[in-house]
C-alpha cells in the first residue's frame, strides 16, 4: 500500500501493521500444538536461508546499493522472493536504507540506538506511522519498472502466497514451523543489523557512525554482521573484506557471476581495505 493519505488511515494501516506483526509472533507458539516433524524443520531452515539471503543479496547489496548488476528478469525475481520475508516492499526498503545511511547515527536516522535506544532501533520504527511511506524520490533509478512499483504497492502477495504454500506443503506444522517461525527469525535477525552492530563488535575503521563488525551475527545473517566494513564502503557487494571474515552472500553471488546472471560485482581496493584510517 502506498501513502495512506488522512492522520486517520495512517494510524489504522498503523495498527494493522502492529497487530499482524504481534499475531505472527504468537502464532509461533502453535508449534506446542501442531508438534514438530521433520519437513516442518526442513522448510523452516530451507525458507530462513532463502529469503535471509534474498534480504541480503537482492534488498540490501542490489536495490539499496547497486553494487552488481543483473537482467530485469532477474531483479524481479530478487524483489519477489525478498517480498515474501514479509519486511514491506523493495522500493520502501531500499529507499529507508538509502536514508540510513546518508545519515547514519546522526539526528535524522531512522533507527540509530545512539538516538533512540535498542528497541526503537531494532523494531519499533518499523511499526511507526512516522515510515509507512514510500520515499519514491530516494529510488529514482527503480521506480522506472512497473513491476517493481506493483511488487511494493503489493508486498503482502507473495508472503499471503508462501504462507499458502507452506499450509500446502506441511499441513498446519508446515505453516507455523516454514512460514511463522521462519519469517520471525528471519526478521529479528535481519533487525539486529540495525541496532546490535550499532552497540556490539569491533570497529576496524574510523567511521563517522558507530557501525562496528560481529563475527556471530555475519554469520546468522550471511555475511551482513561485517557491517563496519560495509559503512566505510557501501557499494561493495562483498562485505566480509578478508578471507577469514565469511560471506556467505558474496560467495553465492561468485557463483551466480560465473554463470553470467549477475555481473560487475563491486569489491573493495586494497587501498580501501588497508586504509589509513583504520582504528589503531
Amino acid at each position: 500500500m502506498d501513502l495512506p493519505e488522512t492522520d486517520e488511515q495512517r494510524h489504522f494501516w498503523t495498527q494493522v501493521n502492529s497487530v499482524v506483526f504481534l499475531g505472527l509472533h504468537i502464532s509461533c507458539f502453535a508449534a506446542i500444538w501442531t508438534g514438530v516433524d521433520p519437513t516442518a524443520i526442513i522448510l523452516c531452515l530451507v525458507l530462513y536461508f532463502v529469503r535471509m539471503w534474498a534480504i541480503t543479496g537482492g534488498y540490501h547489496r542490489y536495490f539499496a546499493h547497486r553494487s552488481y548488476k543483473t537482467s530485469r528478469a532477474f531483479q524481479f525475481v530478487l524483489a519477489l522472493i525478498g517480498s515474501s520475508a514479509s519486511q514491506k516492499g523493495v522500493l520502501w526498503w531500499a529507499a529507508h536504507h538509502r536514508h540510513h545511511h546518508d545519515h547514519s547515527d546522526l539526528e535524522a536516522d531512522l533507527h540509530s540506538p545512539r538516538r533512540d535506544g535498542f528497541w526503537w532501533s531494532h523494531m519499533g520504527w518499523i511499526l511507526s506511522s512516522e515510515y509507512l511511506d514510500t520515499r519514491y524520490d530516494r529510488v529514482k533509478d527503480l521506480t522506472k519498472y512497473p513491476e517493481l512499483r506493483w511488487l511494493n504497492k503489493n508486498h503482502l502477495v507473495p508472503v499471503i502466497s508462501l504462507a499458502v504454500i507452506c499450509w500446502l506443503i506441511g499441513s498446519w506444522s508446515g505453516l507455523v514451523w516454514g512460514f511463522c517461525v521462519s519469517t520471525v527469525l528471519c526478521s529479528h535477525v535481519t533487525f539486529s543489523i540495525n541496532s546490535l552492530t550499532h552497540m556490539f563488535g569491533h570497529r576496524r575503521y574510523e567511521t563517522t557512525d558507530d557501525s562496528r563488525n560481529h563475527w556471530l551475527l555475519a554469520l546468522m545473517t550471511l555475511g551482513e554482521g561485517w557491517h563496519n566494513n560495509h559503512h566505510y564502503y557501501q557499494t561493495s557487494a562483498r562485505q566480509g573484506f578478508y578471507w577469514w571474515e565469511i560471506d556467505i552472500t558474496y560467495y553465492t553471488l561468485v557463483v551466480l557471476n560465473w554463470f553470467g546472471i549477475i555481473w560487475d560485482l563491486q569489491s573493495p581496493s586494497a587501498r580501501v581495505m588497508n586504509s589509513s584510517r583504520m582504528v589503531r
